[in-house]
């Protein structure tokens, strides 16, 4: 569970309704007819811009920000290739190198291929190649929140011009247009209020998961590469340590 996000939300959504609460319009806000219209609205469009296979994976994407998955720090990851080196110098390159590997389905992979005696460029190409369709595939999904962000706030200003529409039809009427001006109200402050607390962080969580995940990558191919090779471990560690920042350099001095 990410405590950032729920720390977060319990935040965001905290500070918005003491200000309802104290205000006293928590009632007015809570509109069907609204929400059918920002959300509905919403819903649509991004059915219409983005293909099934996309919209299917929302859910799970959804679950990624409060269970984000767990992988190896890079220290760990310097930390395992300086082991290897200093097997492969003393054992040569072997499969029972494997054996030290984290459950990593690309560690495995890039491993596997110095093993296997591919050449440099060949190790390097193929990983950079995984690592760049990694990344598109997922901002493919960060995209479609991206896009529910800017339509949120368009079916919100539709709202209002729908409740103002309705009053001026109606200004013999008081009563009716009361409700007009609610869901003129409502309409906007449902866009608003969804953009900027669900669909933009949202789409920003995920683009971080994967900017994280793939500099873990790329770190694991350039240890891949110095293991093919040959360098020393302490070599390998060096190199490898450019993927940290200062303050952790520091602390492993």
């Amino acid at each position: 569970m990410d405590l950032m996000t729920l720390a977060g939300l319990a935040m965001g959504a905290g500070a918005v309704w003491y200000v309802l609460s104290t205000g006293g319009i928590v009632g007015i806000l809570f509109n069907a007819n609204a929400a059918v219209l920002v959300f509905g609205g919403v819903i649509g469009a991004t059915l219409i811009t983005y293909p099934w296979r996309l919209i299917k994976k929302l859910p799970k994407c959804v679950l990624l920000i409060f269970f984000p998955p767990k992988f190896s720090t890079n220290e760990e990851i310097i930390e395992v290739f300086e082991s290897i080196a200093k097997r492969a110098r003393r054992d040569g390159i072997s499969q029972g190198i494997l054996e030290e590997i984290p459950p990593d389905n690309f560690f495995q992979r890039a491993i596997g291929m110095v093993i296997d005696g591919f050449e440099t460029d060949f190790i390097r190409e193929t990983l950079h190649n995984e690592i760049s369709y990694f990344k598109k595939r997922h901002n493919q999904v960060s995209d479609v929140f991206k896009s529910m962000g800017a339509y949120a706030p368009i079916f919100g200003l539709l709202g209002t011009l729908i409740g103002v529409v309705q009053v001026l039809r109606n200004l013999s009427d008081p009563a009716s247009m009361g409700v007009s001006m609610a869901i003129a109200i409502t309409t906007t402050f449902y866009g608003i209020f969804s953009t900027n607390f669900l669909f933009l962080p949202t789409a920003g969580k995920l683009s971080v998961l994967t900017n994280m995940e793939s500099l873990t990558k790329q770190l694991i191919v350039e240890g891949a590469i110095s293991l093919q090779k040959g360098e020393i471990p302490s070599v390998v560690r060096k190199r490898l340590q450019a993927f940290l920042a200062d303050s952790d350099k520091a602390a492993k001095k």
